[in-house]
């Protein structure tokens, strides 16, 4: 196994350029695991912590640009407010010293269905910005997943940050596993509303071959916000809404009995962390619209 260290991020295209094989290490939270377990011998790794400009970032007017090693222990302590979903599944992951090395970076790259960063990506909707020596590219993140641990990102390519939109309204995010750290997702949810564009937007981790949306939710609650004149109002939203939003969030779920689950307790799980977010999210705007207070009347 040959180790490849470029000093700038222009070697670096290069040497995947002339590498495509190469498997790149930043954090390496997950391609240490599998070369330890001696899951993957890749001929190369192209090692990526010499450029700086990976562990930046940048908050703009209406984005955040997210360098792709940006550790989760830095999204925790300063994107909280900019990008509340992220930092909440940040908090999810592992153990204090994996987060201050992983990067959201890495879980796109490896492509897991089980990436605590997945199910918030999803939901508020980011743009991966992937780049060779033949130029760059924006990937939206809903066409990023082609398959298990596959993605849409060609061989000479390397990730170089995500565009994030700025939460323009409450997130959440929930994470069942086994125990309450160090834990891989028996299944997660996250939810994002998007009072601007009177949207809602989902990610689901952990209960598909891939990370996926549950858009039919995600078009059945938007409407009936809508149709309800919820935004407007704010008022508690009914309870046959979150039973029928949390059923069509499950239903979305294609997972698979495994060690660390079954998939009909992936499925019933979803539901109940859909409703339960919802809850959460719903009550954030109330209180952030109107100043209610009080528990969440769906949850």
């Amino acid at each position: 196994m040959d180790f490849l260290r470029p000093a700038s991020w222009e070697e670096a295209l290069a040497a995947k350029a002339e590498h495509p094989t190469a498997v790149p290490i930043a954090g390496g939270t997950d391609v240490m695991v599998e070369i330890n377990f001696d899951h993957r011998r890749p001929e190369y790794l192209l090692d990526l912590n010499r450029i700086g400009d990976l562990s930046e970032w940048e908050v703009g007017e209406k984005t955040v640009r997210l360098g792709a090693s940006v550790p989760y222990s830095k999204i925790m302590e300063n994107l909280r407010a900019e990008l509340p979903g992220l930092a909440l599944a940040s908090h999810t992951v592992a153990s204090p010293q994996i987060r201050n090395r992983g990067g959201v970076g890495g879980n796109l790259g490896t492509a897991s269905p089980a990436g605590d960063a997945h199910p918030a990506l999803l939901a508020s909707g980011c743009d991966v910005e992937v780049e060779s020596v033949r130029g760059r590219r924006m990937i939206p993140v809903d066409d990023f997943y082609t398959g298990v641990k596959r993605n849409a990102m060609e061989p000479d390519e390397l990730i170089r940050s995500v565009h994030l939109p700025k939460a323009d309204g409450p997130q959440q995010f929930s994470k069942v596993g086994t125990r309450n750290a160090m834990v891989i997702a028996v299944c997660a949810f996250g939810i994002a509303l998007h009072p601007d564009t009177r949207t809602v937007r989902t990610g689901i981790g952990s209960a598909a071959p891939t990370p996926v949306r549950a858009r039919e939710a995600e078009d059945f609650l938007a409407a009936a916000l809508d149709e309800g004149g919820f935004w407007e109002s704010a008022a508690p939203i009914p309870p046959s809404v979150a039973k029928q939003f949390a059923q069509l969030a499950s239903g979305a779920c294609n997972p698979i009995d495994d060690v660390r689950g079954s998939a009909k307790y992936r499925r019933h799980a979803v539901g109940i962390m859909a409703r339960r977010t919802l809850g959460w999210t719903w009550e954030s705007y109330r209180g952030n619209t109107h100043g209610t207070k009080g528990g969440a009347q769906c949850a």
